[in-house]
């Protein structure tokens, strides 16, 4: 009875633990939250919500100051596009490796690959892409070097390691009988894995795909090393001059930022906010819709 007790008291004590600390991590989302709406509705508001979302004109310290960002939502979009464009192939692909024809002697060193790049600071990709990306770009595509490009690049190799990794967990929890199946109706091994093994696995690797695109779109040092932090008119944005995105815009200017400008930068930062609250959404209705199927 007596050890019936002391084991009711532990579970308990563990259920404390774990709710508490679920109950932190929703606090600290709604404290972020509270902070950036308190901080970034207001300037939006005193600026004008069309002018601050429509209007690509960013001049803090011009005469009258004009705080427009549609060319930095512009250029976020194109520079996730790029890394999307160059990631998601490479990344689905080495995944369909790894899970489906990589001989075990190959694995035990791709793998730990893979994952070590998920362990490299952004730092680090930025100075990659400085020494060896820029000079690439500039001296076989064109342009100086800093551009959509170089960060597409950069970004595209940083999203590898999420879209692989999850995406060859997925192939790896299709049931075997899918793939037994489809070979006793006379497939092939390749035609198995797209159109049987690839489809079941959906849900999963369009999760990873989107996990990617946050990524991507949060990304901040990587991209304002190789991206040229110039705000470019919409008619003037090309595939090899240099753009800035939001995450850029934000920790360029806010060492000397103060007042309406500072507002308007952490206003800035609600709009990135809302983009990730909406790429959440999607992945939750993806995962939804999948698992109805």
């Amino acid at each position: 009875m007596q050890n019936i007790k002391r084991t009711n008291f532990s579970e308990n004590i563990m259920q404390a633990i774990f709710f508490l600390s679920a109950f932190i991590s929703v606090l600290a989302v709604l404290a972020i939250c509270l902070f950036l709406f308190m901080r970034g509705i207001p300037a939006i508001a005193e600026i004008g919500f069309m002018d601050f979302i429509f209007n690509e004109k960013w001049g803090p310290t011009n005469t009258p100051a004009s705080y427009g960002i549609l060319s930095m939502i512009v250029g976020s979009i194109y520079v996730t596009a790029g890394a999307i464009v160059i990631g998601v192939p490479i990344g689905l692909m080495c995944a369909i490796f790894l899970a489906e024809f990589c001989p075990d002697n190959v694995y035990k060193f791709v793998k730990p690959a893979v994952n070590l790049l998920a362990g490299i600071p952004s730092i680090i990709y930025g100075f990659f892409g400085m020494e060896v990306v820029v000079p690439f770009v500039r001296e076989n595509m064109g342009g100086n070097g800093y551009s959509i490009m170089s960060a597409s690049l950069i970004l595209g190799i940083m999203i590898l390691p999420t879209i692989i990794s999850i995406s060859e967990s997925s192939i790896r929890a299709v049931p075997d009988n899918y793939a037994e199946g489809s070979y006793g109706l006379g497939a092939t091994k390749e035609e198995t894995v797209f159109k049987v093994v690839l489809p079941a696995a959906k849900s999963g690797v369009l999760t990873s795909i989107i996990l990617g695109i946050g990524r991507a779109v949060g990304e901040t040092m990587a991209v304002v090393m190789v991206a040229g932090n110039a705000v470019m008119p919409l008619d003037k944005i090309e595939l090899f001059k240099p753009i800035r995105t939001l995450t850029t815009n934000i920790v360029t200017e806010m060492s000397y930022a103060s007042g309406l400008h500072e507002s308007a930068l952490i206003s800035t930062g609600v709009v990135l906010f809302v983009f990730i609250i909406i790429l959440n959404a999607s992945l939750s209705l993806i995962k939804s819709k999948a698992q109805r199927n």
